[in-house]
């Protein structure tokens, strides 16, 4: 079946249908990430937005269900130049055209996706329709893409209830975490107990008690905290600064998330409390946008964002340059920040936008980047082993 990509600008692609029969408008972006199609499919930031891939063959390992960072996709299109109907891999568990259907998301293959992205990186990010309807009429479709917004897409993604995941306490005799941080977060919901390995070695976070703010987390944020032996409360993304504060955590951690920082309003008053408090506090992505609007620093929207496992960020203390995953249209605006509030703690080695914060006389650190790394790479992975020193070392 024919299926055309329409953007606001009035270009028009026409490819294949694939995925689920619906058509959907949304704000149109390019991740140029070759691998980690499941892990962007289930990222929760991706809300409100439809992706186009840049690496042209996707889908050849199909889905393993494990790999989701999600219950569910998020994103509400998917656009490729070539799907993969086949999935090649022993741990797949169903293909990415049976992906996309099970979960009642619409797509468009065949498509040069290099020429719609060399579009979105001269323009912008703009709106597009994907539609099956070859009797379009762009006089109509033009004025409802121009008015599409993403809208305040953190309370669409959030949890609805607060819920605790146990972290692992200990190492195999081999060294290996017993089990999967996400096995153990099953496990646990389920009541069930595990045994104890042979081996007792205590990792370096067991014992801590870390609130997660949920405002969109990718699952391998409470992961990354869990294998270090850390126990996590997650929380919903409106829940009251007051509630988080009186459970007594050791840390804090802000997730990333969906949308343009700015909307969300109650939130950031709710942050601003969390700054005030001397509890340590570790930020990814919007979470790291929000803490600068309620310490009163600016963002904007960029042209395209960033987008990708590919993207080199620098560390301004120890000039050290890594690869990192991320996923934002928007950026703190260092230009009016104050530095008796934060200082850049990291910049993107590609454009010098700012990848992070460092906050003046406060236990409050901050990156635009995501160090939980899924997809990866797994370069600052180090980062959430800093966030349990700086809980350390205030105790």
């Amino acid at each position: 079946m024919d299926a055309f990509l329409i953007l606001e600008d009035g270009t028009v692609f026409q490819g294949i249908h694939i995925g689920a029969q619906k058509e959907i408008i949304s704000e149109i972006v390019f991740n140029t990430s070759m691998a980690g199609y499941p892990e962007v499919l289930t990222d929760p930031s991706y809300a409100g937005q439809a992706v186009c891939m840049t690496y042209p063959l996707i889908g050849n390992y199909g889905v393993c269900k494990e790999d989701m960072e999600a219950r569910t996709i998020w994103p509400d299109g998917l656009i490729v130049r070539e799907l993969s109907r086949m999935a090649s891999n022993f741990r797949s568990d169903m293909t990415i055209q049976e992906f996309l259907e099970r979960y009642h998301v619409p797509g468009i293959a065949g498509i040069d996706t290099r020429a719609l992205t060399k579009i979105l990186r001269e323009k912008g990010t703009m709106n597009g329709m994907i539609t099956t309807n070859a009797e379009y009429s762009l006089e109509s479709i033009l004025p409802r893409l121009k008015q599409y917004t993403t809208g305040k897409v953190v309370e669409k993604v959030t949890c609805e209830h607060k819920f605790e995941i146990k972290g692992v306490k200990t190492l195999e005799e081999n060294g290996s975490v017993s089990g999967s941080a996400k096995f153990c977060r099953e496990k646990y919901e389920a009541g069930v107990q595990e045994k104890k390995p042979s081996m007792v070695k205590r990792l370096n976070g067991a014992g801590l008690q870390v609130a997660l703010l949920d405002l969109g987390a990718k699952d391998n944020i409470a992961d990354s905290l869990v294998r270090r032996g850390c126990d996590v409360t997650v929380y919903p993304a409106l829940t009251p600064a007051e509630e988080i504060m009186r459970d007594e955590p050791d840390g804090i951690m802000l997730s990333n998330g969906p949308g343009d920082p700015k909307e969300c309003i109650s939130v950031i008053e709710e942050v601003r409390k969390l700054y005030y408090s001397e509890i340590p506090i570790f930020a990814i992505c919007l979470g790291h946008q929000l803490m600068a609007l309620a310490a009163g620093a600016d963002t904007y929207k960029m042209k395209y964002g960033h987008r990708g496992g590919n993207h080199p960020v620098k560390d301004l203390q120890t000039g050290k340059v890594y690869i990192s995953s991320q996923n934002h249209g928007y950026v703190v605006d260092t230009d009016r920040l104050d530095p008796k509030v934060a200082v850049p703690a990291f910049i993107n080695v590609n454009d010098g936008t700012n990848e992070g914060l460092a906050y003046t006389g406060k236990n409050i650190f901050t990156v635009q980047f995501h160090p939980e790394a899924c997809p990866g790479p797994q370069d600052t992975g180090h980062l959430f082993d800093r966030f349990i020193e700086t809980i350390k070392n205030r105790m």
